[in-house]
């Protein structure tokens, strides 16, 4: 008798234990639930929302950012200014949902891009336009460059949803470039002839040396593309690419420049979802 005594208390606490579990268990699963539905209808409201789901996106955007060296070469000693020289980006791209979060994104857009760039320099391989003459060597001083380009790059992208309004894509591109401009002009400085032991030329600011070396540049580039889109409205996004390219903008058998230049460039803007 005392044993049942014991054992009841034991068992009415247990089934109370048992009952509380069960019972946060359900509000557990009601709130998954609700977890669920709330997404579900954010998703909803941003679209897309169905495996198979596509459509196209247009944008525009300015461009900002240049043709760099990397890493930044010894004979570089000094970057006095550097500013965008403008730039626009206008295109359509097509994605494709596989579900609610990966897609693919393709598209076609066209691009101006170019930059404005100062620097102290020193011992730098140059070609330079004296006169009538070309001169090769080594310069010392300060040099201006101006680069602008604009062409056609086709991405193709993965596309990432990472919340119902924003979206990552990562993939690579190709440019065709059918107007390429790198041209500048330096002073305040000399140029040896040849080698750094050569015929020492002072070059002043009063009458500086010019050079270009456009027709040396390549007609297509390559890279990866890193973006970001924020859904602002149901059709009107905030978006941001970085096209970080990883082909020398200069011909294989150029030697004037000694070091690997590659398109860098960045563009924000707005773009129109259908």
């Amino acid at each position: 008798m005392k044993r049942i005594i014991y054992i009841l208390p034991l068992l009415f606490a247990s089934l109370i234990v048992k009952a509380q579990q069960t019972e946060n268990a359900t509000d557990f699963e009601k709130f998954l639930a609700n977890k669920r539905s709330d997404r579900t209808e954010r998703y909803e409201k941003w679209g897309p929302t169905r495996e198979g789901d596509r459509g196209f996106i247009v944008r525009a955007g300015y461009v900002i950012g240049g043709t760099a060296p990397l890493p930044i070469p010894k004979e570089i000693r000094k970057i006095n200014e550097f500013k965008p020289l403008g730039g626009v980006s206008i295109g359509v791209d097509g994605y494709k949902y596989f579900n609610t979060r990966w897609g693919l994104t393709g598209g076609l857009r066209f691009f101006y891009q170019g930059m404005h760039t100062g620097a102290d320099v020193k011992n730098y391989n140059m070609a330079i336009t004296m006169g009538e003459d070309v001169v090769e060597g080594r310069f010392t001083g300060t040099d201006i460059t101006d680069t602008r380009m604009a062409g056609l790059t086709i991405p193709v992208m993965a596309t990432y949803r990472v919340g119902a309004r924003w979206n990552l894509n990562l993939g690579i591109y190709f440019s065709s470039w059918f107007y390429k401009d790198f041209e500048g002009s330096v002073f305040n400085g000399y140029l040896r002839e040849g080698d750094p032991t050569g015929q020492k030329i002072t070059i002043s600011s009063e009458n500086p040396a010019i050079y270009d070396f456009s027709e040396n540049l390549n007609d297509w580039s390559y890279g990866v593309e890193f973006g970001v889109d924020f859904r602002a409205t149901k059709h009107l996004n905030v978006f941001g690419l970085l096209d970080w390219g990883v082909r020398d903008v200069f011909q294989d058998d150029f030697e004037t420049v000694a070091f690997k230049m590659f398109p860098i460039y960045a563009t924000i803007g707005l773009a129109y979802y259908y």
